[in-house]
């Protein structure tokens, strides 16, 4: 299965992802002769050879749609091996980093390959990512991604501590990504990476105390237009909303005279009308106009982290 172009039908060997619900999303590789067990039973993989993406596929307690792999759908189902970045973050590192196709990124750390698959499909079909991974599990293991994702010939997976050992690139790079414990370490070795001509940096840091010193080295290294933000998802909910009318016309009453005193057929009569009345015209004044809003949720999600950019230019 690639992901660096479109099919239409499903093929041993394809990563497949079964969409099963809301938020329930699960990937799976289909070979010859298995069988998948799912929550509304079995998925015998042969019977999903020939299928079009996007198909209903039937199981004996219910059903499931067999969906066409894509970095966004790989970010909610991959498994993880590290703390991953979402699309929020995922996109606004894209497009504030200028990536392109034909660009060139150097990326430390790899972890699980989230932002990796994002960046991949970014640059095709002429760019390459250069990404760093520490641990030599997850160095090995995202590999294999890679590789079976059929998107190996765009990316070099180097096994190495960048905080310690540096990128070992010259000016070969157009966007770094640093997404380290501390980044400040390796900013010297992410500017000799970076072209001549410049290029940009991106730094996700937790914490603020990271952000400080990170700032602090990129000032003193000659980077500019140093930005820090967050991105959090505002979730707003469509509820009805009430508002009562306001009517401009003046409400009058009809009167009676008569003495109060007097407790006379005629002005008890003429007391329950005006009592009526006055009924009449409170209804009338409060009557409710409804309609749909969006309203804000009450709690928002926790935070994630801060993503720090900046520019270096001729250098």
């Amino acid at each position: 299965m690639s992901f660096k172009e479109y099919k239409s039908t499903v093929e041993y060997g394809d990563t497949v992802l079964l969409y099963i619900g809301y938020n329930n999303i699960l990937p799976l590789i289909v070979k010859k002769g298995q069988t998948h067990q799912t929550k509304f039973g079995a998925l015998p993989h042969d019977t999903l050879i020939g299928k079009q993406y996007g198909s209903k596929i039937h199981c004996p307690k219910g059903w499931i749609i067999i969906l066409h792999p894509t970095p966004e759908f790989w970010t909610m189902c991959l498994p993880h091996r590290t703390q991953i970045l979402y699309s929020t973050d995922i996109s606004m590192i894209v497009f504030q980093l200028d990536l392109k196709p034909g660009s060139t990124v150097a990326e430390a750390g790899t972890g699980s390959g989230s932002l990796s698959h994002a960046i991949i499909r970014t640059i095709l079909p002429k760019g390459h990512l250069y990404t760093f991974e520490f641990h030599k599990e997850r160095y090995m293991k995202a590999s294999e991604e890679f590789i079976q994702h059929q998107i190996g010939d765009y990316v070099t997976v180097t096994h190495r501590d960048v905080c310690g050992e540096g990128f070992q690139l010259t000016n070969l790079v157009d966007a770094v990504f640093l997404d380290l414990p501390r980044p400040w370490e390796c900013i010297q070795s992410a500017k000799e990476a970076i072209k001549k001509e410049g290029g940009r940096l991106c730094s996700f840091s937790p914490c603020i105390e990271q952000v400080q010193k990170t700032c602090e080295e990129l000032t003193k290294l000659g980077f500019t237009d140093i930005t820090t933000m967050e991105c959090l998802v505002r979730n707003i909910n469509v509820q009805n909303a009430t508002l009562q009318n306001i009517t401009l016309e003046e409400q009058t009453a009809p009167s009676f005279t008569g003495d109060a005193n007097a407790e006379t057929d005629e002005f008890k009569s003429k007391k329950l009308k005006t009592e009526n009345a006055d009924v009449k015209t409170s209804k009338k004044s409060t009557d409710n106009y409804c309609f749909p809003a969006a309203v804000p949720a009450l709690t928002m999600p926790g935070h994630t982290g801060f993503l720090t950019f900046a520019s270096i230019y001729m250098h």
